[in-house]
């Protein structure tokens, strides 16, 4: 099979979809890579790189697009690669469908099987190539929420230990999936207070036996929720429901409610933000401010730390490449339930379900998309 990565596109978004590590592993598997030239750069790996590992560099991205039967990406599609894209090939990437029905549309237009990062699971139920993207994320939040909270950047101007005599930031975390896991797990070795929601009583008690002493949790009941983001600093929303898109947790009506200058930090912006009044952002203008609080709903954070990001990415997403390319997608997905979970658009079809109850459109089930 030949395998496509071209450059990302999307503003400030420095990762790569396949590291030379992938490029060479898919080639000792009688593949062609086809890699666009300076597709790595951004995260440190140069076409000598890629060229050691035996692939070969394309001039553009029209040309990879052109020549691969497998396009291996990071970030979903843009339009103008959308249009690229052909009937029969295949495309391999995050893609974030429920809260995009312009994307939706334009892959079923375009006849590709689409499979998804983000809705590829394991057999302990979670999302593996997720997972890593969600643990830079999550460990980014606090980070980028105790630069928006400096009263330079229009935040209320706590630092996030405190000093003696002063108390650190509040730090509200809503859900303790991966991403709030990590979050809290950072913000509390800044020294900030840091209280974890969610509405799983097991999580919950998995989350005191291994953090007690670490942060706090509590029930995410609505009470509960606008209780806690009263007093919050900091706000970061981690809630994700698989490729659904994300619930609304704190509505414009309740901003008057936080404290003047508390930042909010939506993690689950590529899935429509679990803020009312989030909207996605750039690298470039990350911040926004709404009734006095800050909003930081950049849509490709661990693109800030692209190296460490494509690295993360790559390991995770390998094993299914190479599923994928050595097998062909109708025969991996056949052979492995997980894969076929990845599996959200074929031959002008829906086939995820929680992408076509998000848009209102009709979905075809996996099993019925392996006989088109």
């Amino acid at each position: 099979m030949k395998i496509g990565c071209p450059k990302e596109i999307k503003p400030q978004e420095f990762r790569v979809g396949m590291t030379p590590n992938a490029a060479r592993e898919a080639v000792n598997n009688g593949h062609s890579v086809l890699i666009e030239t300076n597709a790595g750069v951004g995260a440190g790996f140069t076409d000598a790189d890629y060229i050691d590992a035996g692939a070969k560099i394309l001039g553009t991205a029209k040309e990879v697009f052109a020549a691969a039967d497998m396009i291996v990406k990071v970030k979903e599609p843009q339009a103008v690669e959308r249009k690229m894209l052909r009937e029969g090939q295949i495309l391999f990437t995050y893609l974030h469908l429920a809260p995009d029905p312009a994307q939706t549309k334009d892959l079923l237009a375009s006849g590709a099987t689409c499979i998804a990062y983000e809705t590829v699971t394991d057999r302990n139920g979670g999302l593996p190539l997720l997972a890593p993207m969600s643990e830079v994320a999550g460990r980014l939040a606090p980070q980028v929420g105790a630069w928006t909270l400096q009263k330079a950047n229009g935040g209320r101007g706590v630092l996030m230990g405190g000093v003696p005599g002063v108390g650190p930031a509040k730090v509200l975390v809503i859900g303790g999936g991966v991403v709030g896991t990590h979050a809290a797990k950072i913000a509390a070795g800044m020294g900030a207070d840091v209280t974890v929601l969610d509405r799983s009583l097991p999580r919950l008690r998995y989350l005191d036996d291994v953090f007690g002493g670490t942060f706090k949790n509590s029930y995410a009941s609505a009470g509960n929720t606008i209780e806690y983001a009263r007093q919050a600093d900091m706000i970061i929303g981690a809630v994700l429901i698989p490729g659904a898109a994300a619930p609304k947790l704190i509505s414009k009506a309740q901003l008057k409610e936080l404290k003047p200058g508390a930042a909010l930090v939506d993690v689950a912006i590529d899935q429509g933000g679990c803020f009312e009044t989030s909207k996605a952002t750039t690298h470039q203008d990350p911040i926004y401010e709404v009734d006095g609080i800050m909003h930081y709903c950049v849509a490709n954070m661990p693109g800030a730390v692209a190296r460490t990001s494509t690295l993360a990415l790559g390991n995770a997403t390998m094993p299914f490449m190479l599923a994928l390319a050595n097998k062909g997608w109708k025969k991996a997905c056949a052979e492995d339930a997980h894969l076929m979970a990845g599996l959200n658009v074929h031959a002008g079809k829906l086939t995820y379900a929680a992408v076509g109850e998000a848009l209102g459109m009709p979905v075809i089930s996996g099993a019925d998309a392996l006989k088109i």
